[in-house]
C-alpha cells in the first residue's frame, strides 16, 4: 500500500495540477491523503475582527477548477480555521470544510496539520511537537524534513528513507511554489521525498 502525502497548496490550482500529474506519473495506485491548508485565507491573522463574512469569495482564494482536484482526504489546515472562524453561510464549500478533521490515521501514521504544535524562533521552526504515535506526516513550515527524536536529518529527493522507530516526524513540504509530496511505502515503512 502505497499513500502520496500532500499539503500547504495555499489554493495553487497550478501547482497542485503539476503534483497530482507528478504523483499519477510515478506512483499511480498511491492514495492522495492532504495535510491541510488546501486553501488560503486572503484575511491575516491581525486583521481578524468579530464581523462574520457571508461570501467566501471574500475571504479565500477558489480559482476555477480547484475544487474538483480536491478529491483526497485531507486535515484541516490553519488556513482552513480561520475560514471558517470569520465566516457564516450556507455554502456547500464552507460545510466541506467544516467537516475536515483535524487529524487522519493512516497504516500505523498519523496525519496532522501542525500548527497545533508550539513554533517559534529564528529563524522559525517547529519547537515542540506533541506526538504519541510514529510516524507523524506534517505540514505547515512549507520545508521538506525528517526528523526522529527531535534530531533533523539531512534528506534527499528521490531516495527512500526508513521511518520505523519512535517520534519519527515527516514534514512533506509544500505544493505551493516548491511541488513537494511525499510517498509513504507502507509495506516497506519508508518515505520518499518527492519534487514535480
Amino acid at each position: 500500500m502505497h499513500y502520496a502525502l500532500l499539503g500547504d497548496i495555499h489554493s495553487s490550482i497550478e501547482d497542485l495540477e503539476k503534483v497530482l500529474a507528478d504523483i499519477s506519473e510515478k506512483a499511480p495506485e498511491a492514495v492522495c491523503v492532504g495535510t491541510g491548508d488546501l486553501f488560503e485565507c486572503i484575511i491575516s491573522k491581525r486583521d481578524i475582527t468579530k464581523q462574520k463574512f457571508t461570501k467566501l469569495d471574500d475571504v479565500m482564494i477558489i480559482p476555477k477548477g480547484f475544487i474538483e482536484l480536491l478529491t483526497f482526504l485531507s486535515v484541516s489546515g490553519n488556513q482552513e480555521d480561520r475560514i471558517l472562524m470569520i465566516t457564516e453561510t450556507d455554502n456547500p464549500l464552507r460545510e466541506k470544510l467544516d467537516s475536515m478533521p483535524e487529524t487522519v490515521d493512516i497504516a500505523t501514521a498519523k496525519i496532522i496539520h501542525g500548527h497545533q504544535w508550539e513554533w517559534g524562533g529564528e529563524p522559525w521552526a517547529l519547537i515542540h511537537a506533541d506526538v504519541n504515535e510514529s510516524p507523524v506526516f506534517y505540514g505547515h513550515s512549507h520545508t521538506s524534513k525528517l526528523s526522529r527524536n527531535e534530531v533533523n536529518e539531512e534528506i534527499e529527493f528521490g531516495i527512500p528513507y526508513d521511518v520505523s522507530g519512535n517520534k519519527v516526524l515527516v514534514n512533506v513540504g509544500a505544493v505551493v511554489i516548491d511541488r513537494e509530496w511525499v510517498l509513504y511505502d507502507v509495506l516497506e515503512n519508508t518515505v520518499t521525498f518527492m519534487k514535480a
